[in-house]
């Protein structure tokens, strides 16, 4: 089904895959060096046109377009307007799909979207009012375009499959580009994605990118490079199923994504008015790949990635086949997702041997594409959901998507079986729509399934749980009332509708300055709207005291700051960190606060062991090998120790919060993913590394980490630092920083991207 090479490999004529050098040079009839068949992928040549630096290795990434929701355009803009925007220099697109229901203890949705309409006519953006199209599928329709680049403030910014390179990165890498500087990385690795063969009937696009998650994921196989798709196979897959495909890359954790294009992506520029947009895409005759992921499209069926990560799968087939095993495997991972703080089993579901599920969903940038519902319609026509618990809702992405499923009768089709067809959200994506009862089991072709996900609230005592399968796999089960089933198994005709993009609801809705700032407009602010508080520069020397210790083998964003209803505070950056690591550690909070208030009284010229005893004792140990360290020298702040932090979201306020209450590093033995570093960064946060063996730390919760000199390890670019865990006496420590830009040094040293832009 999915294989991964355990080597470079070379892709001749688009076509074959050829491993040894010797037969590439006998077919060829030439050398050929591997640095310039690297140079023939697409997104080489791509990158190439994007890159400012004038060095390869080393990119400086100008974007076409930037898009954000309105989780992360509020905080965008105001700390752009702190470091001095005056207009945005490209087309900048505001979408309004997260948080379009009820505000739920924070900011008013509509104070935030009315925020955003003034920018968008402040400084000549676009702006997307709520319930029209969640960010992706406007930006597929309205965006993306051949060879082009997009930079989105969410982490499923993915159109390859329309050939445009996009990456989903926190806020603050937006800023950049709204400023006028660069997005700074390292020439990713490209990864070959060989699609051979034809998927069979009932098989959708989250079946393939299920299958393809679960073979790369907990390897790194893919990890912070760039997916290219090729070989025969995607010319048997329509655009909708390409790009049902491609927004699932994300939870590969890798970079980026593209495709070939052909006659099919041609037809879906053709059919949104766009032409011109349209560019043909292939790598060059001999294009050289780090590493090939071989699916056989042919061999995979649907699948169902059950709780608490999209790469925990299986064949539908399988978990019908296995149950007891499979659940009782669930119930095992659990007791590590959930730290045993409720009891979590789903045995409960077995009824006559058979799986129940209590609901159904397919919704957002994943699921709500028109294929996928015009698919769900044709499995559930002349059948009914049935009266008991299941339910089943189905959100469009966009509203010209829902309009033409009302014109060719699909909406009719699903309403009739007893589905609620909604709005263009993504609550139920990450938990601000369709919570589940507690203990409840969900199935969803939406794009993530993390712990509390979907807006259960474990420290409530409340769990719920989803699994990922594709809206067909999803409406057979809706079509057996419950029982989990897989779309092969269901004897359907499916009458393959054409879709017929209406532009006119955007035209009489969307406000598109067509880049034209009006200066004399004057913001709309809400009451809980809050700007950013001021935030140190970096001292010459740190005391890092641990606040939180997790050692789980991957450590998610929505565990670093809960998504769901704690977005409603999305505005006010105080009123948000009250949340930080409020379900993986309640604690945490209260703890950084206490050394926080250390770090303020250094800054009102008062003794820090005033607020802060314990903090005697520490530094009588550190002066006995260090005596000049103290008043002027000092800066106190908290930090974390995760294994690998940063899985999921690009939204920054997994790092954000923990700086605004007083952070000043994390501790990691890898970063899951480039986003949530870079996020740390920006904030003027230390992404240190440590290479112990994390269930034998030299450090633990409670304890103080002494890093001197740090201020001037940051500026002289050193990668190896120095650090003491304080007892009675100092025990030396070593942490690495590993690679940093000249530009990111400085905003650790200036204490965060504002304080850098300001000067």
């Amino acid at each position: 089904m999915v294989k991964l090479y355990d080597k470079g490999a070379y892709l001749l004529n688009g076509t074959d895959i050829v491993t040894d050098e010797a037969e590439v040079k006998a077919r060829l009839g030439q050398d050929i060096a591997r640095e310039k068949a690297a140079e023939q992928t697409i997104a080489y040549r791509i990158l190439k046109e994007h890159n400012t630096s004038g060095n390869m290795d080393r990119l400086q990434i100008r974007f076409d377009k930037l898009t954000s929701h309105d989780i992360t355009f509020v905080g965008i803009i105001q700390t752009a307007r702190a470091s001095g925007l005056e207009k945005f220099p490209m087309p900048y697109v505001l979408t309004n799909c997260h948080n379009s229901l009820c505000a739920v203890g924070g900011t008013i949705n509509e104070d935030d979207h009315m925020f955003g309409l003034t920018c968008a006519k402040k400084y000549g953006g676009v702006y997307v009012p709520p319930h029209q199209a969640v960010i992706h599928q406007f930006a597929r329709e309205m965006l993306a375009g051949g060879g082009k680049m997009i930079l989105g403030s969410d982490s499923h910014t993915r159109y390859g499959a329309l050939g445009t390179m996009a990456m989903g990165e926190g806020g603050p890498e937006l800023v950049k580009q709204l400023l006028n500087k660069t997005y700074d990385i390292k020439r990713p690795e490209v990864i070959a994605i060989y699609l051979d063969g034809e998927p069979v009937k009932g098989v959708g696009p989250q079946d393939v990118a299920l299958a393809i998650i679960g073979a790369t994921f907990g390897n790194g196989y893919v990890n912070n490079k760039v997916m290219e798709f090729v070989g025969p196979g995607v010319g048997k897959l329509s655009a909708d199923f390409r790009i049902g495909i491609d927004v699932m890359t994300t939870e590969t954790t890798c970079l980026s994504s593209i495709w070939v294009t052909d006659e099919k992506i041609q037809e879906f520029y053709d059919i949104h008015g766009r032409r011109e947009d349209y560019k043909e895409l292939k790598p060059g005759a001999a294009a050289y790949y780090e590493g090939v992921v071989y699916v056989d499209l042919s061999e995979i069926r649907p699948m169902i990635a059950m709780p608490f990560h999209p790469s925990n799968v299986y064949t539908i087939d399988e978990v019908n086949a296995n149950l007891k095993d499979v659940l009782h495997d669930v119930e095992k991972k659990a007791l590590v997702s959930l730290d045993g703080a409720v009891e979590y089993s789903l045995q409960d579901k077995i009824r006559d041997g058979r799986l129940y599920v209590d609901q159904g969903i397919i919704a957002g940038c994943a699921g709500g594409g028109f294929e996928n519902i015009c698919a769900a319609a044709d499995i559930i026509r002349g059948r009914y959901i049935g009266a008991d618990a299941f339910t089943f809702s189905v959100y469009p992405a966009s509203t010209p998507v829902y309009m033409e499923l009302v014109k060719n009768g699909a909406v009719a089709d699903l309403t009739a079986a007893g589905t609620i067809v909604k709005t263009a959200f993504c609550g139920p994506c990450f938990g601000a729509g369709d919570t589940p009862a507690n203990n409840a089991f969900s199935i969803r072709h939406s794009t993530r399934n993390f712990p509390n996900r979907e807006g259960s609230k474990l420290q409530s005592g409340q769990i719920a749980s989803v699994a990922l399968m594709d809206a067909r796999s999803i409406a057979a089960t809706a079509a057996n009332q419950g029982f989990l089933t897989s779309a092969t198994a269901m004897d359907v005709e499916y009458t393959g509708k054409k879709y017929h993009f209406d532009s006119s609801i955007y035209a009489n809705r969307v406000f598109d300055s067509h880049g034209v700032a009006d200066p004399s407009v004057e913001i709309q602010f809400g009451p809980n709207i809050k700007d950013w508080p001021s935030m140190p520069a970096l001292p010459e020397n740190l005391l890092l005291k641990v606040v939180s210790e997790i050692h789980d083998p991957v450590t998610t964003t929505d565990e670093l700051i809960p998504s769901g209803e704690t977005s409603s505070y999305r505005s006010n950056p105080l009123g948000l960190a009250e949340f930080a690591l409020s379900r993986k550690d309640p604690a945490y909070v209260g703890r950084a606060k206490e050394v926080q208030a250390a770090q303020k009284a250094i800054e009102e010229g008062k003794c820090p062991i005033s607020v802060l005893a314990e903090l005697e004792p520490v530094l009588e140990a550190i002066r006995q090998a260090y005596p000049n360290v103290g008043e002027g020298n000092l800066g106190v702040g908290s930090t974390i120790f995760a294994v690998k932090p940063g899985d999921g979201s690009a939204r920054e306020q997994a790092a954000s919060c923990q700086k605004v209450l007083g952070g000043w590093a994390n501790i990691a033995n890898e970063y899951a993913t480039k986003r949530y570093r870079s996020n740390l960064i920006n904030w003027g946060m230390l992404p240190f590394i440590t290479e112990e063996v994390d269930n034998a730390l030299s450090f633990g919760n409670g304890d103080y980490i002494f890093v001197p000199d740090i201020r001037k390890a940051v500026a002289e670019k050193q990668t190896d630092v120095k650090a003491y865990v304080v007892g009675d006496s100092l025990k030396e420590i070593r942490l690495q920083l590993g690679d940093m830009t000249d530009n990111e040094r400085e905003i650790i040293q200036k204490g965060c991207l504002i304080n850098f832009y300001r000067g």
